[in-house]
């Protein structure tokens, strides 16, 4: 033990975050190395890691940065979202950031495996997070956009990070109004960019109910029959407005839709990114409840 010094263990934690007592067992487990102390917990950390990895994470944040000819969309998750305000994550997420721009890829297994500037790969980089902060830490995915010199960004984080979008548009528009654009997108939540990016399986169940909805109302009514294919194209058509971008009215100003708005500019939206912060994933409501439970119950 006397080569385990107090510098060793105070350097061991500063550059480990590591407790106290840990470090002087990896001290001791190591005999005195310090490399080989860090990696003594990083395994430690890595088997910590592995408790979490059946973990439910679908909290965490989402983000939307515009650098030069590109912008990117992600989320990374945690367990909760009182770690997604952790100064450790959220240097996280900016350094899978950085890293996404870097390498230009998107795909959740390139993105893993790209090299952080602390010379870790992602996905280590989130194990050990994992193992320091005691939740799961996970990048899910990831859009990145790219535009040409005639063609302008919109990009919006909602002030909660949950919600983040970015729109590429054809034409050159001002800033706060792309801006605009994709802060609409955030709240209206639309489907479809427009009319003709409608999924036609999506269209022609649509189109099933309303007829279906239209033979109970004729049952009850007097309306005459020959008018049901009028009927149901009229109520389609309403709900295309409602689920695409395009046909939707700017929330900013009701009276014209963002495809009108646009073209005063000779402009369009040519693509849209909307990323909920854990849309798709099931959660257990009580997940963390019960983990905490279990916990106390140790």
């Amino acid at each position: 033990m006397s080569n385990i010094t107090p510098q060793k263990v105070k350097e061991l934690r500063e550059r480990t975050q590591a407790g106290f007592m840990d470090c002087q067992k990896a001290l001791a487990e190591s005999n005195g190395d310090i490399d080989k102390a860090i990696e003594w917990l990083r395994e430690k950390g890595i088997s910590k890691a592995a408790k979490k990895a059946d973990a439910i994470a679908a909290e965490g944040l989402t983000n939307a940065v515009i650098r030069g000819d590109q912008c990117l969309v992600l989320e990374v998750n945690s367990q909760t979202d009182f770690v997604a305000k952790n100064e450790e994550f959220i240097n996280l997420v900016n350094d899978i950031i950085d890293a996404i721009f870097i390498n230009k890829k998107v795909d959740k297994e390139s993105v893993e495996k790209m090299q952080l500037k602390n010379g870790k790969d992602v996905k280590t980089a989130c194990v050990e997070a994992t193992a320091k902060i005691g939740e799961k830490i996970e990048f899910r995915r990831a859009m990145l956009l790219t535009k040409k010199s005639n063609q302008s960004f919109g990009a919006y984080q909602h002030s909660n990070s949950k919600i983040s979008s970015a729109i590429l548009i054809d034409g050159i528009v001002d800033d706060s109004l792309a801006k605009d654009i994709a802060m609409h997108l955030t709240a209206m939540n639309p489907r479809f960019l427009s009319k003709e990016k409608v999924d036609n399986k999506w269209l022609e169940s649509e189109r099933k109910i309303l007829l279906e909805k239209s033979k109970e109302e004729s049952k009850n009514s007097k309306k005459d029959p020959k008018f049901m294919d009028k009927i149901i194209d009229g109520r389609l058509n309403k709900i295309l407005s409602e689920n695409c971008l395009e046909e939707q009215p700017f929330f900013k100003d009701g009276s014209i839709t963002i495809k009108k708005l646009l073209e005063q500019k000779n402009a369009k939206v040519i693509d849209m990114v909307r990323f909920e912060l854990g849309e798709g994933i099931e959660k257990k409501v009580d997940d963390f409840a019960s983990e905490v439970a279990a916990q106390m119950k140790k």
